[in-house]
């Protein structure tokens, strides 16, 4: 026994398909999912916006306190190098304890050195001669060192090595003058202390950010469900009232909004019970007509029945014209009676008083009966059957009488419409279901025709003759006789190229059917086949007390009889 066959693995195309559905369907879904991204965004523009006039506002502090230490630097160089002796050494010693000086303002006994923060920078003297020059003269960028020198207070942001590890930095400039020489003094100020600084508003920025955007969405979520709560409160009740339950409600509570919604809602469900009631009643008496009418038409037809039998059996003796008029008035006592029979049969599916006498038979026996039976109607109409039957026994729990009417319907309806050419009988079957098809290759069926056929006393072409005079009722009723046994049967058709009726019965009661092993379409042609073959959803009669609630699939059937059209004919 082979294994059950793993399912194949969804491709990333349907699993996005099914994402985009569940999205459009969901409003919970997109109220949160919207929230969540647009208060992120605006989270984001705005912590950006801080965080760059933080930034610039540190930095910005930072230069204005640079650019006055360096000043001050400038004013203590001039101070304790003025007078000082050109000889080289002499001047490198100066340079080195001024330099000290700036680095530890402890040591200087001017207040202007005095103002310094210690260890927040560290300085640079650079002479007219570079080569005594002190400090961390590699760190100053060329292009300050030659603004500086051109004689402008100038800053640069850098990037300096400090214990292996390099930081950003500011460098500002100023030049210094006496009366031997001119200098250009530096000021280098790690920025370490301020990248932290932003470091930490940034995070901060961040976990508010995260913060605000989950109690953002927790509002929306709230938000969101006092709106589709009612909403999915009134689909409750529009389920149970679908499902029959006419009397169920919407509470009329909460807010204005919400109770006129469902005010509306309920004054909706009334009017809808009130005209459901009036539609079951109208259908009731039609019902009930009907079934009366034709039951009380039993009697004198039977009566006019016995009359025109004995005045058929004596048309020899009469005179030529009046037995010529014995004939057509039994022909069309035959053609009232079988209407009578067709519309008794109708009430009791309306009624849904229809019982299914299923039993075990082969099928290819009630095809072989019917294809006999047929053979009257075949020579008058100039065209032959075609039959295609497997050699084994296909043997299904049926009606036999219900699916012999079928298959007469359908043969008597290829006859009416093949226009001479062949009739094409099909028999196919697989472990759980039958299937059967008819085709003609006449007129065929326009577009939209085929879910007309199944309509009661609907035809196509009112003025066109039939061979098997027919009540206009068969199609209907074979419908029903499908439907009653749990099974399908379908029309497809194209002009010109004929029409095809497939019946589609479980092998046995009660079973479901899903598929067909026979096509719809007419050999490769493109056919008129609709889409949509869902059961008609007003047609509310109850058929669980034959054991076939929930047994037709969406798209069992193509179309469902309807009273619509009254008019009097075949159905095409």
């Amino acid at each position: 026994m082979a294994g059950r066959r793993a399912p194949a693995p969804r491709s990333r195309g349907s699993r996005f398909r099914a994402a985009l559905s569940f999205w459009g369907r969901s409003l919970l879904l997109r109220v949160i999912v919207l929230t969540l991204f647009f208060s992120t965004l605006a989270m984001f523009g705005v912590g950006v916006i801080l965080q760059q006039q933080i930034t610039k506002g540190l930095l910005t502090s930072r230069l204005n306190v640079a650019i006055a230490e360096v000043e001050k630097a400038a004013q203590t160089v001039e101070s304790d190098l003025q007078g000082a002796d050109a000889d080289p050494t002499s001047l490198k010693s100066a340079l080195a304890l001024t330099l000290q000086k700036l680095g530890n303002p402890a040591l200087a006994t001017d207040s202007n050195a005095q103002g310094s923060n210690t260890g927040a920078f560290d300085p640079v003297i650079v002479p007219t001669d570079p080569t005594l020059a002190q400090g961390f003269v590699g760190d100053v960028p060329s292009a300050l060192s030659a603004r500086v020198s051109a004689g402008y207070i100038a800053s640069q942001y850098t990037t300096v090595k400090r214990e292996g590890v390099n930081v950003p930095a500011l460098v500002v400039g100023s030049p210094a003058s006496t009366s031997t020489d001119t200098f250009s003094v530096f000021l280098i100020f790690p920025l370490t202390a301020d990248r932290t600084t932003a470091a930490v508003v940034q995070n901060t920025l961040l976990l508010g950010g995260a913060g605000l955007a989950f109690a953002l969405t927790v509002i929306a979520v709230l938000v969101a469900l006092q709106v589709v709560r009612p909403v999915r409160r009134a689909a409750a009740v529009a389920q149970r009232l679908a499902a029959g339950d006419l009397a169920e409600r919407m509470p009329v509570r909460g807010p204005i909004e919400l109770t006129t919604l469902a005010r509306s809602f309920n004054g909706m469900a009334d009017a809808i019970r009130a005209q459901i009631r009036q539609l079951e009643e109208f259908g009731n008496l039609q019902r009930r007509f009907t079934s009366d009418v034709s039951h009380e038409l039993r009697t004198p037809v039977t009566t006019v029945r016995m009359a025109a039998d004995l005045l058929y059996d004596s048309r020899e003796d009469l005179p030529p014209h009046l037995g010529r008029s014995t004939e057509l008035l039994v022909n069309e006592l035959d053609r009232f009676e079988t209407l009578l029979a067709d519309l008794l049969e109708i009430s009791r599916y309306d009624a849904g008083m229809a019982e299914l006498a299923p039993e075990r038979v082969d099928i290819r026996g009630i095809i072989a009966s019917c294809v006999r039976a047929s053979e009257p109607l075949l020579a008058k109409a100039g065209t032959k059957i075609v039959s295609n039957v497997p050699d084994h026994p296909v043997l299904a729990e049926i009606d036999s009488r219900r699916v012999e009417r079928i298959l007469r319907n359908l043969l008597n309806n290829a006859i009416d419409h093949a226009d001479g050419s062949v009739i094409d009988v099909e028999l196919a079957s697989d472990e759980k279901v039958l299937a059967i098809t008819v085709t003609d290759h006449g007129v065929g069926l326009k577009p939209g025709e085929a879910g007309l056929v199944f309509n009661r006393f609907w035809r196509a072409d009112p003025s066109r003759q039939r061979q098997t005079g027919g009540t206009g009722l068969g199609l209907a009723i074979s419908l029903e006789d499908a439907r009653l046994h749990g099974g399908w049967l379908q029309a497809s058709g194209a002009p010109g190229k004929g029409a095809r009726f497939r019946l589609t019965l479980p092998l046995v009661t009660d079973t479901l059917v899903g598929s067909s092993p026979l096509s719809l379409r007419i050999g490769g042609d493109e056919v008129d086949e609709p889409s949509d073959g869902a059961p008609d959803p007003l047609d509310t009669r109850d058929w669980s007390h034959h054991g076939l609630a929930g047994a037709l699939p969406a798209g069992a059937v193509i179309a469902w009889p309807g009273l619509s059209d009254s008019r009097e004919g075949d159905h095409r």
